[in-house]
């Protein structure tokens, strides 16, 4: 089982956004400072407003991942803007320190359009509809606050469908059947997901 991310950008598009959060990260981990995107190559679909993520690992081991679930930025803004909250303010980790940046890669996950033009997401009515590889999920339990994962976590922890919805009950801090509960909202989202080379 591979990801097979759905694809709106092209080769040279997809340089050009690991090239920002390239270049955002090294700014903002040696130098505290922010990039101006005016300098790079922009394109229609680089400017047009996406949800979007940035993963960093340090020799393929988790360093920071943060994103944005709403189509609210154009899309090399918030490449831009979540390479720093990846590198400085994931809870999870230290901020990433600048003899760090040569062991780190880049991943982007450039979330796809979804059922309205303000969210990447689709409402999963069964789970059938949810294929591993192309869906990364979302779930919450209103007031609660939800729980996303990625469409290639399935993929890089071999997780099969009922493992993968467990997984997304966990990362929101619900037990692990809690997508069958009734007042559960559950969404998929695709992604395209692109990578520096390690």
């Amino acid at each position: 089982m591979s990801a097979h991310s759905e694809h709106y950008l092209t080769d040279d598009e997809e340089n050009t956004l690991l090239q920002i959060a390239r270049a955002s990260l090294e700014a903002y981990v040696r130098e505290s400072r922010e990039i101006n995107l005016d300098e790079f190559p922009l394109t229609d679909a680089l400017i047009e407003r996406h949800g979007a993520f940035v993963t960093l690992r340090n020799r393929g081991h988790l360093r920071g991942c943060i994103g944005y679930t709403t189509n609210s930025a154009p899309l090399a803004e918030a490449i831009c803007e979540n390479a720093i909250n990846a590198a400085a303010r994931d809870p999870r980790f230290m901020p990433v320190t600048p003899e760090e940046l040569p062991d780190i890669t880049i991943e982007i996950s450039a979330l796809t359009p979804g059922e309205t033009p303000e969210t990447p997401f689709k409402r999963v009515n069964d789970i059938s509809e949810i294929v591993l590889g192309r869906d990364g999920l979302y779930i919450e339990r209103p007031p609660q606050r939800g729980g996303l994962l990625l469409p290639q976590v399935p993929v890089e922890q071999g997780w099969d469908l009922v493992q993968f919805l467990s997984g997304v009950c966990r990362k929101a801090g619900y037990p692990d059947g809690a997508w069958k509960d009734k007042g559960t909202l559950l969404y998929r989202f695709s992604a395209q997901v692109f990578s520096e080379k390690e």
